[in-house]
């Protein structure tokens, strides 16, 4: 697990993204905000700490995708250090028929991983072209076999969670089964990768 500042000015308040598979922090870069921000990626092992975030006065956490699942688990046996958690395009689930990505769909992602279908995956994240991305094949494999192995994460409660209506990666419908008792937000043109439905940081947060 990396874990990393992506801005630091002494903020009264700070948000703690964990992210998605393979999809670095600059999906985030035009959210206006005055809030310090903490980056957390590659989920192949998680134990890392956070950074001592009692200084500040609000501590929100972005989960976003395989992110959701990840941050489960990291919590177990952990101090919660966070005022409010917002899930965006994930389940506790990660790996599920029913509930999270189809077994088969992430079984063939793995095994088949390369350069050329990393590409078709970033269409489907941003349901658009993107431009070409550098990818460890090797590493990003391993971590979608760790993802699949540690499996169901335990149940934590989120205050909000966003669904897009357009995600090709979490099914929706999956994640409405999974998320049947929150409170959720519907982003019905909205890709997996559905930032650019956004301005601001207080915008996905509230």
């Amino acid at each position: 697990m990396e874990v990393r500042w992506l801005k630091r000015n002494q903020a009264a308040e700070a948000i703690v993204i964990f992210g998605g598979w393979a999809v670095g922090p600059g999906v985030f870069d035009h959210l206006a905000g005055a809030q310090d921000l903490v980056f957390v990626s590659d989920y192949r092992s998680l134990d890392v700490d956070l950074p001592d975030l009692s200084g500040y006065d609000h501590v929100t956490l972005l989960a976003w995708s395989f992110g959701v699942a990840a941050y489960a688990h990291w919590q177990e046996g952990r101090a919660d250090p966070f005022d409010r958690k917002v899930a965006v395009n994930g389940t506790l689930t990660p790996v599920d028929e029913t509930r999270g990505i189809p077994p088969a769909v992430m079984a063939k992602t793995a095994e088949g991983l390369s350069e050329q279908s990393f590409a078709q995956f970033l269409r489907r994240t941003f349901n658009t072209p993107q431009p070409p991305h550098a990818v460890d094949i090797d590493a990003r494999r391993a971590e979608l076999h760790a993802v699949a192995a540690r499996g169901t994460a335990s149940v934590v409660a989120f205050d909000q969670v966003w669904i897009a209506g357009r995600d090709r990666i979490f099914p929706p419908e999956n994640q409405h089964r999974a998320w049947a008792d929150a409170t959720i937000r519907e982003l019905p043109a909205a890709a997996h990768a559905p930032f650019d439905h956004f301005d601001s940081w207080q915008a996905l947060i509230s």
